[in-house]
């Protein structure tokens, strides 16, 4: 166990560190100034040129990106103008925009994100294993094609559809909410749980029909092993066949593949963030792709990818746990 856990780790630094080099490499090709950005319109080019030395823009792409890996390890110093400021390690940075630390960028901004993608998390989890598992013992019947037809509707539509026709349903018809305005939990628990109601059911339900047809088909698998009917032919109950066995053997994929989403939801839920106003991961990627600022990028690309690298790792983990027969090595 632990030699995998140290290979596992060594694999997900290098593929970090290729990621962070890959996306400083794009941004050297991609158009627009940043330095222009950041003056605005109306700064003479002389300014322009200020702004891109106190940016660090003047200097060759390799030196950047090794000075970005420094920070990682021992922290920076940048200069103000006036006086030196330190960024500790690890350092992400400075945003081109704000000028604010990366770092604690992320931070403000984590908890919206994982709120939004844990509650989710519980939604497709309940919703879509169960209506997986009661398609599977329905097979054949008016519930299984009503389901099915559920299913197919849900996967073809996309995420903010849902969310628009939720809100108007909700928010704008019957007023059983008010438009939703994120609340952080530290502050009001219960409001916060209130506001992320209707994107944790958009993402949720959205997600959940992927996860029906996963544990459909897995559970219809395993009730069709051999030694399913050989349980059956000594007289085990079918509760017993379903609960004991049908659904450990469904459950490997859909822990698997939970993991996963959960880990790309990080920075893969920015339409449902956008279209709730909630002040995650994915709204600041895409804020940052719009002006180029290249260090808020690079910042939250390496946390989603330090996501999903984690959670490949829980998955194997949870995988293992599942099924005995997944041997660690």
């Amino acid at each position: 166990m632990t030699l995998f856990l140290l290979k596992r780790l060594g694999g997900a630094l290098l593929v970090l560190l290729a990621l962070s080099a890959l996306v400083h490499g794009l941004f050297q090709l991609a158009p627009g100034d940043p330095a222009r950005l950041a003056c605005g319109e109306r700064c003479s080019p002389q300014q322009i040129a200020q702004v891109r030395e106190t940016l660090g823009l003047d200097a060759p792409a390799l030196t950047r990106y090794a000075e970005f890996l420094q920070g990682l390890v021992t922290g920076r110093d940048y200069s103000t103008g006036t006086g030196v400021r330190h960024c500790s390690a690890p350092c992400l940075g400075l945003s081109y925009q704000s000028d604010q630390q990366v770092t604690e960028l992320i931070v403000e901004r984590l908890p919206a994100t994982a709120s939004l993608a844990l509650g989710a998390l519980v939604i497709w989890l309940v919703v879509g294993v169960g209506v997986g598992l009661l398609s599977a013992l329905r097979r054949g019947g008016p519930t299984e094609r009503a389901l099915t037809v559920l299913t197919l509707a849900a996967t073809g539509m996309p995420v903010f559809i849902l969310g628009l026709l939720l809100l108007m349903a909700v928010c704008a018809y019957l007023r059983w909410l008010p438009f939703p305005s994120y609340v952080p939990f530290t502050e009001n628990p219960e409001q916060w749980a209130w506001n992320l109601l209707l994107p944790w059911l958009t993402l949720g339900l959205f997600e959940s029909a992927k996860y029906a047809r996963l544990t459909r088909s897995s559970t219809l698998e395993t009730l069709a092993e051999d030694h399913i009917r050989t349980f059956r032919a000594y007289g085990v109950s079918e509760r017993a066949i379903v609960t004991r066995h049908a659904l450990r053997g469904a459950a490997p994929p859909v822990i698997a593949l939970s993991a996963l989403d959960v880990g790309t939801m990080f920075g893969g839920a920015v339409l449902t963030e956008s279209l709730f106003g909630i002040p995650g991961l994915g709204k600041t990627l895409i804020d940052g792709v719009k002006v180029i600022d290249l260090p808020v990028v690079v910042g939250v690309v390496l946390v989603i990818g330090t996501a999903v690298v984690l959670a490949h790792l829980l998955a194997d983990l949870l995988y293992a746990l599942a099924d005995r027969r997944v041997v660690l090595s």
